[in-house]
């Protein structure tokens, strides 16, 4: 995606470039960044500057927030001063043990670094997106308000396996979704393991409803020590996204947003796609 001449003009070498670009051709944009390092205001400023009203970020919590571990060396230099010393010796650290008052600040750095964001409303949705590893449970359910009531900021929740949405959990997911108003990231991904999510269709939010296109790889799902371009390599074909065009259109009637976001990193993958699939859309709707 970012190779010179495949989706970005030659000569768009720099992140303003880019970005400038990119904003040219969409209205929404997902930050992977976030998940692995905590945002800083000075970037969210930037970030604005760059893009034009009407232009919104979907920001990724932080791994820390979701029960994925985080690689200790990332942290901002004061928190990890304050780290226990055994910690101190961890290449990577799950949020479990981490200090109640550390945890607190990585909430805290998060939320105030996006605050450009939200002033100049642009500012989309944070994606709390739950591991495999993450069943349904009422500490599971917890862990969802208790983001969203530490961020103060609108969230959408994506889940990685799929007993989120089996026989025994689907309507429990559903309802507590929906009496909590939180948007559900709909997702299209490999079937057929014991981790897929199938593509539950669901507006549970008035606000907004998010679409993630995985792709189809299921080769290399689930393999281990690949990067996430390989992993999501895959391109759509035009009847795939037709068939999702329909979904897509009848959710947006429903929500006063619809964010379809194309996370097959490979090359030129995603935004091919999405444009492909913006293109299916208005000839739907004429």
């Amino acid at each position: 995606m970012t190779a010179p001449g495949v989706f970005y003009p030659r000569g768009a070498d720099s992140a303003e470039e880019r970005l400038r670009f990119y904003a040219s051709k969409f209205s929404v944009v997902e930050v992977d960044s976030t998940y692995y390092a905590l945002p800083n205001k000075r970037t969210a400023e930037s970030w604005v500057e760059r893009t034009p009203k009407g232009f919104v970020f979907d920001i990724k919590a932080h791994a820390l927030m979701t029960g994925q571990p985080t690689e200790q060396t990332r942290l901002p230099k004061a928190i990890r001063e304050e780290l226990p010393g055994e910690l101190k010796e961890k290449k990577r650290i799950y949020r479990k043990d981490v200090p109640g008052e550390l945890l607190d600040a990585v909430y805290g750095q998060f939320r105030e670094a996006l605050e450009p964001l939200v002033e100049a409303g642009k500012l989309g949705a944070v994606f709390v997106q739950f591991p495999k590893w993450v069943f349904p449970s009422h500490e599971a359910r917890e862990l969802i308000l208790e983001t969203r009531r530490r961020l103060e900021l609108p969230i959408a929740v994506e889940f990685r396996h799929g007993s989120w949405f089996n026989e025994k959990n689907a309507e429990r997911t559903v309802r507590f979704l929906e009496e909590n108003k939180i948007p559900y990231v709909a997702v299209d991904e490999p079937q057929g393991f014991k981790s897929s999510v199938p593509p539950v269709i669901v507006p549970t939010s008035e606000e907004l409803a998010v679409f993630r296109f995985h792709g189809r790889n299921a080769e290399n799902w689930e393999k281990k020590d690949i990067t996430p371009a390989e992993r999501f390599r895959y391109l759509y074909d035009e009847d795939e996204l037709a068939d999702w065009t329909p979904k897509i259109a009848a959710v947006a009637k429903k929500t006063k947003e619809t964010h379809a976001i194309y996370n097959n990193c490979f090359s030129n993958y995603g935004t091919t796609n999405a444009q492909e699939a913006a293109r299916l859309l208005a000839e739907m709707q004429g």
